[in-house]
C-alpha cells in the first residue's frame, strides 16, 4: 500500500502483550521492534567494512533502550538500517520486525508507509534535517498529510499548533509560520521532535539528539523527548556516546563496540554492576557530582579497531587493561553475566567484575 493511502488507525485498546508489559511481564514476542542478527557491510577502496556485526535486541512497548558507544561503534548505522535509510551500496542482512512486519527488503516506497507513521526518527543535526525554504508549520503539516490524506487543512494546522505547544515552543500559532533559521538549535530540535511524533509512532529513534547542544539545553530536549514518549506511548531508542545522557531516561542499555553489542542489561545493572571493561571505561569517563571533587576521569587509551579486518580475538583486547592470552584467541560471545536476567556481557572475565571493582584502579594500572 502506498504511503499516500495509508491511514493512521485509531488508538487501540491495550493488547494482552501490552498489559503484560505494564505488569512487568513480557516475552520477546511482545516486542514492538525486534532486531535479529543485523549485519551491515560497506565496500570501500581498501576492502569491506563490517560496520554492524550481529546486533540483536527486543524493544518493548513504552520502554526506552539506550544504545551507547563511541564514534564508529555502529550505533547510528544500526538505526539507519532499521529506518531503511542506508545507501543502496550498503549490504544488509538479518531481520528487523516492527509489530511482526519484516522491514528489511522493503522498497523505499513501501517503507514510506511506516517511516513517520509507525516508526520515526529524530536526527542529530536539526538544521540540516529541516528544509530551509519551508516554514516549520509546512513541514509538520507535510508529515500529517502524507499519512492522513483525509485530514482537513484546519485540522492539520490545529494539530501542528498542538505539537509545537507540546514540545514547549512559545507562541506556537505564530511560530508555525517561522523558518528553521529563525529558531535556536534547541528550538529546532524541538521542531524535529514535533514532526517525529506527529502521527503517534509506536517507535521513536533519537540519534544523538543533544550532541550539538549545551548542557542546559540538552536537559530540556531530553525532558521534551520524555514528555513526547508519555504523550504518544512510543517505545524509544536513544542513541548516544555519553552514558550520562541516558542515565535518567533509559530502562535498558546496550553498549556497542566495534559493531557489536558487548554488554546489555537494565540501566541499574549497567551503571552499578558493569561486567565489561569497555563499559567500565565509559562510566569512568562521565563526570560525577556525587563523588569527591578531585576524583580523576578515566581515559580509555588507544583507538577502536579497523572493521575492514575482522578481529581474531576480543575486539577490545588491544585497549583493555585486563587483557589475557585467552582474550586473543577468539571473540567472546554475549553471555549471561550473573545478577538479573537479561544482563549479558561479552567478556571472559565478566564473572570477576562488577560490584566493588575500582574502575580508576583498573584503567590506571
Amino acid at each position: 500500500m502506498s504511503s499516500g493511502t495509508y491511514l493512521e488507525p485509531a488508538d487501540p485498546a491495550p493488547t494482552p502483550a501490552e498489559r503484560l508489559h505494564i505488569a512487568g511481564l513480557h516475552t520477546p514476542s511482545d516486542a514492538v521492534l525486534s532486531v535479529r542478527d543485523l549485519n551491515v557491510r560497506f565496500s570501500s577502496e581498501n576492502g569491506v567494512v563490517h560496520a554492524v556485526r550481529g546486533v540483536d535486541f527486543d524493544l518493548m512497548p513504552g520502554r526506552t533502550l539506550g544504545i551507547v558507544g563511541e564514534s564508529g561503534s555502529g550505533k547510528s548505522v544500526t538505526s539507519l538500517a532499521i529506518m531503511g535509510l542506508l545507501p543502496p551500496t550498503a549490504e544488509i542482512s538479518g531481520s528487523v520486525r516492527l509489530k511482526g512486519k519484516e522491514l528489511l527488503g522493503l522498497s523505499d516506497k513501501a517503507m514510506c508507509a511506516f517511516r513517520g507513521n509507525d516508526i520515526a526518527m529524530v536526527f542529530q543535526d536539526p538544521l540540516s534535517s529541516l528544509t530551509p525554504v519551508y516554514t516549520v508549520g509546512a513541514q509538520i503539516i507535510e508529515a500529517l498529510t502524507i499519512h492522513n490524506p483525509g485530514m482537513s487543512n484546519p485540522a492539520k494546522e490545529a494539530r501542528a499548533v498542538e505539537l509545537l505547544a507540546m514540545v514547549g515552543i512559545p507562541s506556537p500559532k505564530d511560530r508555525l509560520r517561522a523558518f528553521p533559521h529563525e529558531f535556536s538549535g534547541g528550538m529546532r530540535q524541538r521542531v524535529m521532535i514535533a514532526i517525529a511524533i506527529a502521527n503517534n509512532p509506536r517507535v521513536l529513534i533519537a540519534d544523538e539528539p543533544t550532541t550539538a547542544l549545551d548542557v542546559t539545553i540538552q536537559a530540556q530536549v531530553l525532558e521534551v523527548l520524555h514528555k513526547a514518549q508519555e504523550e504518544t506511548g512510543a517505545a524509544v531508542v536513544m542513541i548516544t556516546h555519553d552514558l550520562g545522557v541516558v542515565a535518567g531516561i533509559a530502562d535498558d542499555i546496550m553498549v556497542m563496540y566495534a559493531g557489536k553489542p558487548v554488554e546489555t542489561g537494565r540501566v541499574d545493572d549497567i551503571y552499578y554492576n558493569p561486567r565489561m571493561p569497555y563499559t567500565m571505561g565509559l562510566l569512568g569517563a562521565v563526570p560525577r557530582v556525587d563523588v569527591a571533587e578531585k576524583t580523576s576521569l578515566v581515559p580509555i587509551e588507544g583507538i577502536p579497531p579497523n572493521l575492514i579486518y575482522t578481529p581474531t580475538g576480543c575486539s577490545f583486547a588491544p585497549r583493555c587493561p585486563l587483557v589475557a592470552d585467552a582474550c586473543l584467541t577468539g571473540e567472546p560471545p554475549l553471555l549471561p553475566a550473573g545478577g538479573h536476567p537479561g544482563h549479558n556481557a561479552a567478556c571472559i572475565k565478566s564473572g570477576s567484575l562488577g560490584g566493588d571493582v575500582d574502575v580508576l584502579e583498573i584503567f590506571s594500572a
